[in-house]
């Protein structure tokens, strides 16, 4: 038997079917070999879901809901209990288990956006401030080892003050699901009583914001947006969502920024990008280049850090934190990619449940991920580039 320091943690699934965000949670809880996947109720349909259980790789223990699951793991004793579960349902499904499991004592990490709305955010970032049971908003592209890189480098200074900041996530999704047989009753992501105010901006507009405001530490504090459908869905337009969302933001500290997100630019894929321009330099990263990082300096050669790389003081600007020097998980020149991303998004999860239940947990740490705050500040922008649109672009504080 393990002791209790070294058992691989118990991890609980609500949500999320059989699907790929399903998957890729699974994979890198894996990965370690310090947690496991115990019990899961992957569907709404109490049936189905202890059909989906059934069908898991491995014996798990089935729920036909997500209060079921509290009720019985609630009363098994320490060790065979779950240690923190993963919320992959629909947007308007993270509130009410988010609440219920960390009522229980049981931490969260909760996919993104936080929930329907700010209230409901702000609620739950209360309950974690009072409780101080650990939280996360999966925030996935924060786990590339070269979006710590691109944190350390501004953060540290190395550009200057901040002038202009451009993030962007475009992809194809809507453009190519409206082709095929059953669209769009087969995606809630296009229901605003599932989705909420936006869908581009709250489904993958929160990450381009998440991303300028993990690297850079600024906040959006005002600003005007521009909500667009391209593929109208429905009979009534007040209900259509967006599937093009621009939003330019005045950012803390004198900088501008620019917010991008589309589901409707054919060719593009999952195509995440983050430009930042100072005083005395810049960089970019890609996430479907997501293995390096450029930086320029003002009358320096050009500069490409390769995740994992080894290099001296001279060349890497200065002294590379011991952190980010252990954090790679395979060699440089051997891809890690978004696997190793979500792996490390649950590593530092891992390190904040076991604190909790050793007793000495002191809270989030930004660094190493999206917190209960985080999932706030994204609602706040969602709702604030609603409000911008609906009132001719005007300009709105955040």
């Amino acid at each position: 038997m393990f002791a209790e320091s070294q058992r691989p943690l118990n991890v609980g699934f609500i949500g999320g079917g059989s699907g790929f965000i399903t998957n890729a949670h699974q994979r890198a809880i894996f990965m370690d070999g310090t947690r496991r996947v115990t019990a899961a109720a992957l569907s709404s349909n109490p049936s189905k879901a202890m059909e989906l259980a059934g069908e898991w790789p491995y014996p798990i223990k089935g729920y036909e809901s997500y209060q079921v699951m509290i009720e019985a793991e609630s009363a098994l004793p320490e060790g065979g209990r779950i240690d923190y579960v993963v919320i992959m349902t629909p947007n308007d499904a993270h509130y009410e288990p988010s609440k219920a499991f960390l009522e229980a004592g049981i931490p969260v990490m909760c996919e993104k956006p936080l929930t329907l709305t700010v209230a409901e955010a702000e609620s739950l970032r209360d309950l974690v401030t009072r409780t101080n049971i650990p939280f996360r908003v999966a925030h996935t592209y924060l786990g590339h080892w070269t979006s710590q890189l691109a944190r350390y480098i501004v953060r540290s200074g190395k550009l200057g003050c901040i002038r202009w900041v451009d993030a962007s996530y475009l992809n194809s999704s809507i453009a190519i699901k409206s082709r095929k047989p059953g669209f769009p009753e087969t995606l809630w992501r296009l229901n605003p009583e599932k989705s909420g105010l936006s869908n581009c901006g709250g489904d993958i507009g929160t990450h381009a914001l998440m991303q300028l405001r993990y690297v850079t530490g600024l906040e959006v504090e005002e600003l005007s947006a521009h909500l667009e459908t391209y593929v109208p869905v429905g009979d009534d337009p007040a209900k259509r969502l967006d599937d093009h969302f621009t939003a330019y933001c005045r950012l803390s500290g004198g900088a501008n920024g620019l917010v991008r997100a589309s589901q409707i630019s054919i060719g593009h894929k999952n195509d995440m990008r983050l430009e930042v321009v100072g005083e005395s330099g810049s960089i970019r990263w890609s996430q479907e280049d997501s293995e390096k990082l450029i930086v320029n300096l003002l009358e320096e050669s050009e500069r490409v850090y390769w995740r994992g790389g080894f290099y001296d003081e001279d060349d890497f600007l200065g002294d590379m934190p011991d952190e980010l020097k252990s954090s790679t998980a395979v060699p440089w020149g051997h891809a890690e990619g978004l696997n190793d991303a979500f792996a490390r998004l649950h590593r530092a999860f891992e390190g904040d449940v076991r604190a909790y239940r050793n007793g000495n947990y002191e809270g989030a740490d930004g660094a190493k991920g999206a917190t209960v705050a985080d999932g706030v500040a994204g609602l706040r922008f969602v709702e604030a580039a609603v409000e911008s649109n609906r009132n001719g672009n005007a300009w709105v504080k955040v």
